[in-house]
């Protein structure tokens, strides 16, 4: 959980920001009504897989933000679809589990998005999902699947690329 706190937090923006001070806006926004949001994707290139993680927040009386981190990989490393999917989920619960056990925030304020189609949908990544819904409740957390993980499908995908 050292390493997340440790990362290249930036923020929409483009400005580097960090943790310490995404924690304390993310305080004052759950004080103004708002959720936080958060939701991991990836890309593949020749050789590496970009993962990105963004923390989202958004709702109640505040104008939303949102931060994000990226983290290049071996793709060798992920070379199964099932394995970049599950880290993608890892990474997610792992911001997660930091905000709720280092930091108090509460698990009802935190919702995690899975970029993964729900089950039956005949997709790539629907058999998976199951499991990674299994996976999240685990920790006490609410979740979306596509199409409704814009934290994941839209705001860490446009930084995976």
């Amino acid at each position: 959980m050292d390493q997340i706190v440790k990362q290249d937090w930036v923020t929409g923006g483009d400005q580097q920001i960090d943790f310490y001070d995404l924690l304390k806006l993310t305080r004052q926004y759950l004080k103004k009504g708002s959720k936080v949001f958060i939701g991991t994707d990836s890309f593949i290139s020749k050789s590496e897989v970009c993962f990105a993680s963004a923390v989202c927040l958004h709702g109640g009386e505040m104008n939303g933000r949102y931060f994000f981190y990226k983290q290049n990989l071996p793709k060798s490393q992920f070379s199964h679809l099932v394995s970049r999917i599950t880290e993608e989920t890892r990474r997610s619960v792992e911001i997660a589990c930091l905000f709720m056990d280092e930091y108090g925030i509460n698990s009802s304020n935190i919702e995690l998005h899975l970029d993964v189609s729900p089950f039956g949908a005949n997709n790539g990544t629907s058999r998976y999902s199951d499991m990674l819904k299994g996976y999240v409740q685990g920790f006490g957390v609410e979740y979306r699947l596509k199409p409704d993980a814009w934290a994941s499908q839209t705001v860490a995908d446009k930084h995976s690329k």
